[in-house]
């Protein structure tokens, strides 16, 4: 009886911890900060694996297109047809 009881106090003060350490990272950085550093290493393809070089530049090469597609069609339905009608 005594060990189940300290196991369960131990597993009950290692989830405390766990939740201090998660709530204190979130509140130590900004949010901005936080997505600046997901979208860097999002853009430099971190996800892919670090062994395969194609793979890394593919991803890298991809999402910096898509990125640059995405802008320009933005400034296109904007001069389009908000500044068109303005």
């Amino acid at each position: 009886m005594p060990q189940e009881r300290d196991e369960a106090r131990r597993r009950e003060a290692e989830d405390a911890l766990k939740r201090v350490s998660r709530d204190s990272e979130s509140i130590g950085t900004s949010s901005f900060a936080r997505a600046a550093g997901q979208a860097k290493g999002h853009f430099s393809g971190a996800d892919a694996p670090q062994q395969d070089r194609i793979e890394v530049w593919g991803r890298r090469v991809g999402r910096g297109l898509a990125l640059v597609f995405v802008l320009w069609l933005l400034w296109h339905l904007v001069s389009t047809y908000l500044l068109q009608h303005a």
